[in-house]
């Protein structure tokens, strides 16, 4: 063969399989034969399954804004965080190999992704509470999508998405636009400067703005995973595409990004934004837009409003190319872009002249911001923000926006139906009819002609389950987010008893498992101190009793007699107090505890706080009794250097608010203005303040407060020689000004902008030098007195610990007989769980407000976490619980809640016996201080149980300026809970809501 006719049939053959594959390019950019067979054996398989118990067959994605919005990304964070607070897996996604096999290939998961997500609360029936969804403003179904939108979309970003053929046509790729776009990158390089259009189809920018880091592609590589990603997704469902190709349409409608705008954030598909940037109905731009379809000509307004509608929708899709700069501008670029887009529609026969020209005749006007939006109603959401809180606070997503736009159900304990009564019953008592009809106005109530407005009521009622404390109503009537249940520290009077009378006989079942097994003569050899009147009973009870058993002697410790005498002085809290009774009635009797507890008598429990401290201090473990009575035990050395550190530290802290906002030269003046003018005063406080001042300075100083200087250069001398030379204390003691003040201005002086934590840490050795003279021997009596305010303290940190375990919420108690009766303040919920524990024997278990999450369910993240670990804890002997449940229900039968007796019977008209304890607080300033007494607030409160199903607390507050006006008592709460109890059992008793 010659060389020619090797090369004709070479050439030959090249052209006819350039022509087969020219062909074959063809046919398949005509049909999508080939890779619709492909991406559909692709995904072939790719599915999951959802089934009980963790998944080990299941990814989470790595990054992209929709994932991280819908919470998917932080899952496995959602999961741990979990786990301590007792929730377990329960349900979880299963991914099928296949689809772990693309996601490990670097594609994004295919599945049908949601347009619409957020944040759903579930009450016990399963009836929505707060139900958020974005975007707000939808399309569920193509059908529902205007033609005259579909045709402008298309137009705008994919003018082939919805052609009829090819059947298979793959709607990652338009390859007129990719080439035109390769084409024009190629040039790029070439040319810098050149532009060039993106060959992005409507499928890849939806995976892009959703799945890519930033919602952006940065690379060629990242561009084909978002195409290999769409086509997956395309051919899932099979080879025909058309009903995805028309979902697309949907979903970028439904979730393109538009930019952001304060009080909204970010703006998410068509519908928000026409809201959002343009004031616009959605459903009213649909109507518009689909009126007059069957061609009927339009009226000449209609015809404008639709035009309006048209040419703001058009504008908002060409927006989102650059959205921040179309839509944070003035609109002019965007307004001059979507008129250019009008005629070339209209061009194309996508759009009538009429519409074109009505369009182009409307100004474009973005919405310059958006309407005030209007205040919630903060009492009937009051207790869904509580448990929004509570869910934020479990998953460490502090910001309600963030928490919101979670893909998630949570399953709550609440009570929705018995939340609105509570509600609609607190908000309506601020009327005196429905006061009056609730039986509030009376003697210990409110007042005849009083006003109910101000006050403020809140209920909280939880369930005993089996597992935990079920919360069911939190509701109050105060207009705002706060939650006086939980937000704040109040004087609630004498509930505090409650507390007392818990440590008491915790004392007493503590001193019975101590010395409960000795015989006589053991007991009788105990050494208990005269200064402790506990331990002094428990022996002789103990010595005389046949019955060892606890029960005997907690019932024993419950009729231990006080005198309610009221004209006793009590030293404690470093000075010295008086108490009064409610009712002066009482001041002569001699009662017992249970007397006393049942008609809330205050000076039984002074009395029986101090026996308490009492034997903290001297009984026990404690052996404070010697050290106080021998002047060279080493503890009073220790005792007496925390005294001084502690009362320098109270001083320097209060010296430190008087100068903290002056600057040092007008510290200083302050200082020597408040002395008496003499020179040795004047000397000492220079020379404090000024250590390396000079005799100039000092004779400066005494020309100008006393009028004359120093007699002579070396009276000066000696002046300074004199006064520099003193310990700080004396130099305190001759300028009559606490020495510890003067070190703080010259501190200050030296140290411009000094924090309090710098004061602190710089005067330890300071503070100790002041009390100096307190460690000398010849000072007993000043050491005792100074030592029992510690011993006091410590013993008021033993309480505070025993107080604690049973839900005391607060850091320390006030340091005084006086917290017997309110003085260190409470929580109504901090109440109510120390009636969970009593009511559950003295167990305390975890109040349970939300028993499942819910995670992206009918996803393939789909997972669901009940609380089932949650962890149960003997916090009280069984028989202190007993003893106290006892009292409780006493204080109902004939004490100061007698009112509610016989009040709520069940369904078969039995009784349900209440218990409960009652408090008042009045809270002033200025009392018995010869000024003017100023009532900053008044409580009432009922912690209470019914039955032996529920329990809670119901408190009345008033806060200054109306508190003075007001006397009510702890009647009112109980009043209310008379009122309220019938209206609300019936409703909490309906199926649907039992207990766990």
């Amino acid at each position: 063969m010659t060389r020619f006719k090797k090369v004709f049939w070479i050439g030959g053959g090249l052209a006819v399989l350039g022509a087969l594959a020219a062909y074959a390019v063809f046919n398949e950019l005509k049909t999508s034969r080939w890779q619709s067979a492909l991406w559909r054996d692709f995904a072939k398989g790719a599915g999951y399954t959802v089934e009980a118990g963790a998944s080990d067959a299941i990814r989470f994605p790595h990054t992209g804004p929709y994932d991280e919005r819908m919470g998917y990304h932080d899952l496995p964070d959602f999961i741990r965080r979990l786990q301590p607070e007792g929730y377990v897996v329960t349900r979880q996604a299963r991914m099928s190999p296949r689809l772990i096999e693309l996601q490990e290939r670097g594609l994004f998961i295919p599945y049908r992704e949601k347009n619409q997500a957020g944040l759903t609360v579930r009450d016990c029936r399963n009836t929505a509470m707060l139900h958020t969804r974005v975007p707000q403003r939808a399309y569920e179904r193509f059908e529902e999508v205007p033609p005259l939108l579909v045709s402008a979309l298309l137009f705008v970003e994919d003018r082939h998405l919805l052609d009829a053929q090819p059947a298979q046509r793959n709607p990652a790729l338009d390859p007129e636009r990719f080439a035109k776009a390769a084409v024009e990158q190629g040039l790029r390089v070439l040319s810098p400067g050149q532009s060039a259009t993106g060959g992005s189809t409507l499928a890849t920018q939806i995976e892009k703005y959703r799945h890519s880091p930033q919602g952006r592609t940065t690379s060629v590589r990242e561009k084909l995973r978002q195409m290999a990603s769409a086509s997956v997704r395309a051919y899932q469902d099979g080879e025909d595409t058309l009903a995805r190709r028309r979902q697309i349409v949907v979903d970028y409608l439904d979730t393109v990004p538009l930019a952001a705008r304060p009080s909204m954030g970010e703006v998410h598909g068509l519908g928000d934004g026409l809201w959002t940037w343009y004031g616009r109905d959605f459903s009213e731009v649909n109507r518009l837009l689909v009126d007059n379809a069957e061609g009927a000509a339009p009226t000449p307004e209609a015809l404008r409003r639709q035009a309006e509608a048209f040419k703001q929708a058009l504008s908002l899709m060409i927006a989102q190319r650059r959205p921040s700069q179309h839509l944070l501008g003035d609109g002019t670029g965007l307004a001059r872009l979507t008129d250019s887009y009008l005629r070339l529609m209209a061009e194309a026969g996508l759009i009538s002249t009429v519409l074109r020209d009505a369009a182009l005749a409307v100004p474009l006007h973005l919405r310059p911001q958006l309407p005030a939006v209007p205040r919630p109603d903060f009492v009937q959401r009051k207790a869904a923000t509580a448990l929004r809180t509570h869910i934020s606070t479990l998953l460490n997503v502090p910001r309600a926006y963030d928490l919101e736009r979670l893909d998630m159900e949570a399953e709550t304990s609440l009570d929705s139906q018995a939340q609105a009564l509570a509600a609609q019953v607190l908000t309506s008592l601020q009327a005196p009819a429905a006061a009056k009809s609730a039986g509030l106005y009376g003697h210990h109530l409110l007042d005849p002609g009083a006003n109910p407005a101000p006050l403020i009521y809140s209920f909280t009622l939880f369930e005993r389950g089996a597992q935990a404390n079920l919360l069911r109503v939190q509701a109050d009537n105060i207009n705002q987010p706060f939650d006086v249940n939980q937000g704040a520290r109040l004087d609630l009077g004498s509930t505090a008893k409650l507390r007392t009378l818990v440590s008491y006989l915790e004392l007493v079942a503590e001193l019975h498992g101590r010395w409960g097994e000795m015989s006589p003569a053991q007991l009788t050899a105990l050494k208990t101190s005269p200064r402790d009147p506990l331990g002094a009973w428990a022996r002789q009870y103990l010595q005389r009793t046949k019955d060892r058993r606890l029960t005997p002697m907690l019932e024993a410790a419950m009729e231990r007699k006080y005198s309610a005498n009221p004209g006793e002085a009590f030293f404690t809290g470093g000075g010295l107090h008086q108490f009064e009774n409610f009712e002066s009635s009482r001041n002569n009797e001699f009662m017992t505890v249970r007397e006393g507890f049942k008609h809330s008598v205050n000076l039984v429990f002074i009395r029986l706080m101090r026996d308490l401290v009492r034997h903290r201090m001297f009984g026990g473990a404690s052996d404070a009794e010697s050290m106080l009575q021998d002047p060279s035990d080493p503890r009073r050395h220790e005792l007496l250097a925390r005294f001084a550190d502690r009362e320098g530290s109270a001083y320097l802290i209060r010296f430190y608010r008087k100068y903290q906002r002056l600057q040092p030269a007008d510290a200083e003046a302050l200082l020597l203005r408040s002395l008496r003018p003499s020179a040795p005063r004047i000397a000492s406080a220079l020379f404090t303040v000024e250590p390396d001042a000079s005799e100039a300075r000092l004779e400066e100083l005494l020309v100008e407060r006393t009028g004359r200087g120093a007699a002579s250069p070396r009276a000066l001398r000696a002046m300074r020689t004199t006064y520099s030379g003193l310990s700080l204390a004396d130099r305190g003691y001759v300028a009559r000004v606490h020495p510890l003040e003067l070190w703080l201005v010259g501190y200050l002086k030296s140290h411009p902008g000094a924090t309090l934590t710098d004061v602190l840490n710089a005067s330890a050795s300071e503070r100790q030098e002041v009390y100096a003279w307190l460690f000398k021997t010849r000072h007993k009596s000043a050491q005792d007195k100074r030592l029992r305010e510690l011993v006091e303290i410590d013993a008021f940190a033993e309480i505070h610990r025993s107080w604690q375990r049973v839900g005391y919420p607060f850091e320390s108690l006030t340091p005084s007989y006086a917290s017997a009766i309110g003085a260190s303040g409470d929580r109504p919920s901090a109440l109510a769980e120390l009636m969970g524990i009593i009511a559950n024997d003295g167990v305390w278990r975890p109040t349970q407000r939300v028993g499942a999450l819910h995670f992206a369910r009918e996803t393939p993240y789909e997972t669901r976490l009940e609380q089932r670990n949650a962890s149960a804890e003997r916090v009280l002997p069984s028989e202190v619980a007993a003893s106290v449940r006892r009292a409780l229900f006493e204080v109902v039968q004939d004490g100061t809640a007698r009112r509610l007796k016989g009040s709520l019977v069940d369904a078969n008209g039995r009784v349900i016996e209440i218990g409960g304890k009652t408090g008042t607080g009045d809270h002033r300033y200025g009392h018995g201080s010869g000024k003017a007494e100023r009532k900053i607030s008044r409580s009432a409160t009922f912690v209470f149980m019914i039955g032996d199903r529920y329990f809670g607390t119901i408190m009345a507050y008033v806060n200054e300026p109306y508190a003075a006006r007001y006397r009510f008592t702890s009647a009112l709460p109980t009043q209310l809970l008379k009122s309220l109890g019938p209206q609300l059992l019936p409703v909490l008793e309906r199926s649907g809501c039992g207990g766990d």
